[in-house]
């Protein structure tokens, strides 16, 4: 399917812009053959793809895919998991069993030099989003709310805080979270951290 998708994706690119030619008239915008091959880290394991490619002839114009960019190795929806995984207390030594395992023994990119790195890239970020300055925003509407997930912890469950702050157009914004563990009582039909 993914193939498939890229094919059609070139073949739009082409279609759209074919139609231009050079003072000798040629096509300035023409298919060129594949890509090397190169392996890449997706939901449902790990593939090797040759994707297709474009010689775009015109000045300041280079085709560039949406769906597989350059040097892409893994789906973002992998990159999503990854931080979920390093929350839930996978070690990042771990990973690349843990992901062989689920995604198979090639899962590109994903060793754990590279966890170390993205672990220190999300610390990162989130110094930068608990740090930054809110004195000059106005909200005229603040709420605080708890996402208990279904998955335990041993006799604790994960609870994610959240404080949400609304602007005046209506625009929400993540103002602060905190991810806790703690034995959960339920009162009602909810569960509330112990």
């Amino acid at each position: 399917m993914l193939v498939e998708a890229l094919e059609a994706e070139v073949h739009d690119y082409v279609e759209r812009n074919g139609g231009e030619r050079d003072e000798d008239g040629r096509a300035e915008v023409v298919r060129n053959g594949n890509s090397r091959a190169r392996k890449v880290t997706l939901g449902s394991g790990t593939v090797e793809i040759e994707s297709p490619r474009v010689h775009d002839r015109r000045p300041a114009h280079r085709f560039t895919s949406q769906i597989l960019p350059p040097y892409m190795r893994r789906s973002p929806k992998v990159s999503e998991v990854l931080p979920v995984l390093y929350l839930r207390g996978l070690s990042t030594g771990d990973f690349q069993e843990a992901l062989g395992s689920l995604l198979g023994e090639d899962a590109a990119g994903l060793s754990a030099t590279a966890i170390t790195r993205l672990t220190a890239e999300w610390q990162s970020d989130y110094d930068a989003f608990r740090k930054r300055d809110l004195s000059e925003s106005e909200f005229v509407y603040v709420w605080v709310d708890g996402i208990h997930f279904r998955v335990r912890l041993e006799d604790d469950r994960l609870c994610t805080l959240v404080v949400l702050g609304v602007r005046r157009d209506g625009t929400k914004e993540l103002l602060q979270w905190k991810t806790v563990t703690g034995r959960a009582r339920r009162v009602g039909s909810r569960y509330y951290a112990a």
